[in-house]
């Protein structure tokens, strides 16, 4: 069995940890190194090597000579701020550290594979969107938000890099949005708010993933190497009035034409997380993603539909509820 030796950027993420072990518990990967600004929050498994450093920073082309890695997976896609990452800094992680990701890669003569986590939030939310959208349908979405426009641009700086090195087999994941108790992002605070701000009238289609899903959709990208963009989510949509039901959540509906500063008070207040606008056109308009690319040539089968992770995480909250109870 020829082994592989994988690079991961953003291993000290809410997911990168984990990546990172379950590639290193795969015989067929000789060694993983993760780089990130930040330390991971627990001591990584053998095989794992930590390396502390800046994607925008430009130093990326010796760690990466030295790493040598066979493959490389740019995991370090931020959408919301994190600590140690402000608002102001994201399009650097998320541009410019692509920018430089790609031409460090440029110079390993030995990459066979390039994975990138994008998302489906390329394709945007609109009232007139189709209801399920193909990987080619992204050439024509109206860049609406900051992350939108980033995502898009970082694609076009990834295809650019698969134009020149046809060798290297570059696959970009767009993900729906990625539910799980362990991840703090804008949809999980939603999920723990005792109520959510919806839009009154509007009752949109959603589709989600579970993070294990989001892990192995990662994994089989590097085992069944496949070129181009391919969409990642669950199997099914739900309304999002059942989708809180099923989490015994309370929906305060709010007319269109006062639901942001309505919902910025209530943010100051408390009462609700804050919540980019990404999420605000997710929560009116909702979003579906064709997925025959994923099953046909990615050969991934998420292990929940879009209800089954929703029940997964709405288990897994009502056990943190009770043990702090119980505390």
């Amino acid at each position: 069995m020829t082994t592989r030796r994988v690079l991961i950027t953003g291993v000290s993420g809410p997911l990168g940890a984990r990546l990172a072990t379950r590639l290193a518990a795969d015989p067929g990967v000789e060694h993983v190194v993760g780089i990130d600004t930040r330390r991971p929050p627990a001591p990584l498994a053998d095989r794992i090597t930590f390396v502390e450093a800046d994607l925008t920073a430009g130093e990326l082309a010796p760690i990466l000579q030295v790493a040598a890695p066979h493959v490389v997976i740019h995991h370090d896609i931020t959408q919301f701020p994190e600590p140690g990452r402000s608002r102001r800094h994201l399009h650097d992680l998320n541009v410019i550290g692509t920018l430089q990701v790609l031409a460090a890669c440029s110079e390993l003569p030995g990459l066979r594979q390039l994975v990138v986590r994008s998302a489906a939030a390329i394709y945007g939310s609109a009232p007139d969107a189709p209801a399920f959208f193909t990987e080619d349908l992204a050439r024509s979405a109206t860049l609406r938000t900051r992350f939108q426009r980033d995502i898009a641009e970082l694609e076009r700086l990834v295809a650019a890099f698969a134009r020149r090195h046809p060798a290297v087999v570059c696959t970009t994941l767009r993900l729906q949005p990625v539910i799980g108790t362990t991840l703090d992002s804008p949809i999980m605070s939603l999920f723990r708010s005792p109520v959510v701000p919806t839009f009154l009238g509007f009752d949109p289609r959603l589709q989600l993933l579970l993070d294990e899903d989001a892990l192995g959709a990662i994994v089989a990208a590097v085992n069944v190497p496949v070129r181009g963009p391919v969409n990642v989510a669950a199997d099914g949509t739900v309304s999002l009035a059942r989708m809180l039901r099923r989490l015994g959540k309370r929906a305060l509906p709010i007319a269109a034409p006062v639901y942001a500063p309505t919902v910025r008070a209530l943010a100051r207040a408390g009462v609700v997380p804050p919540i980019d606008d990404d999420v605000v056109s997710y929560l009116r308009h909702g979003r579906g993603v064709d997925t025959t690319r994923m099953r046909a040539e990615l050969r991934f089968v998420p292990t929940r539909t879009t209800v089954e992770a929703i029940d997964a995480v709405a288990a897994r909250l009502r056990g943190e509820r009770e043990g702090t109870a119980a505390a």
